[in-house]
């Protein structure tokens, strides 16, 4: 376990080195189209995964690729880790996110997220956050986005229950496009609230996309159910192959929120 502490101590230094030069890199692109920052976003992310692979013995594997629609679509996505805001981008041509408006705030890396058209959201608001965010979700869309939303609002540990919340039923209504699930076992791997990075095979899931024009409980249902069942199986697979190589999967990681 000390080797994995160790290996968690240099990845993440290095991380965040990666990150803090290609933020320095990318400070041209404000005067730039948005292809240019997404660009250098995916250089990060690339980064990443070799960071992952090499220091801490993480693969990565991306199921179903062939799934994913071209254009406009809502993908709703698992969410267990931070991992997934940024390895995800790669697989659109105009991603956008729905996050909390206190990442707005950081110096440098709030402007790029507004340089990318990232739509905030103040979960004091209530309602009429709500509102503002299905209008700005329903814009960037028919402008011709890829609007990856986490159902579920915030991280949630693997095993924990799942808390589907309802106002991605009321972006998929005003959006009238086809919805991507996409399961993940992330938390496994890369969980929150620690530095700790675990080995084992990451893996993402493109499932089955859903048409739009479903009726929202219908939707919401599908989502749910489609997602937890490849969660659950993953994530099973995942704790298997931890228990062979570190000799258990880590406990905190089956925590609830």
């Amino acid at each position: 376990m000390f080797l994995i502490f160790l290996r968690s101590l240099v990845f993440n230094v290095l991380f965040y080195t990666v990150f803090v030069v290609l933020a320095i890199v990318a400070l041209p692109t404000f005067l730039m189209p948005v292809r240019a920052l997404l660009t250098v976003a995916g250089w990060w992310a690339n980064a990443s995964l070799f960071l992952m692979r090499v220091i801490c013995n993480i693969r990565v594997e991306f199921r179903g690729q062939e799934k994913i629609p071209k254009g406009p679509l809502l993908v709703a996505s698992k969410h267990q880790s931070m991992w997934e805001t940024f390895a995800l981008l790669q697989f659109f041509d105009r991603p956008i996110f729905i996050l909390k408006r206190q990442l707005m705030t950081i110096p440098v890396f709030g402007q790029f997220l507004v340089k990318t058209g990232m739509i905030a959201i103040d979960r004091t608001a209530g309602v009429k956050a709500l509102l503002d965010m299905t209008r700005r979700a329903r814009e960037a869309v028919r402008g011709g986005c890829q609007l990856v939303i986490f159902p579920e609002g915030t991280r949630r540990a693997p095993g924990a229950p799942p808390d589907y919340k309802t106002g991605f039923a009321q972006i998929y209504s005003a959006c009238g496009v086809p919805c991507l699930p996409v399961a993940l076992n992330s938390g496994l791997f890369w969980p929150r609230r620690t530095f700790m990075r675990y080995p084992g095979t990451l893996v993402v899931e493109f499932l089955e996309p859903l048409p739009p024009g479903l009726p929202k409980d219908e939707y919401v249902a599908r989502v749910r159910d489609v997602i937890e069942e490849a969660t659950s199986r993953i994530v099973e697979a995942g704790r298997k192959e931890q228990e062979r190589l570190i000799g258990t999967a880590p406990s905190y990681a089956a925590a609830s929120n």
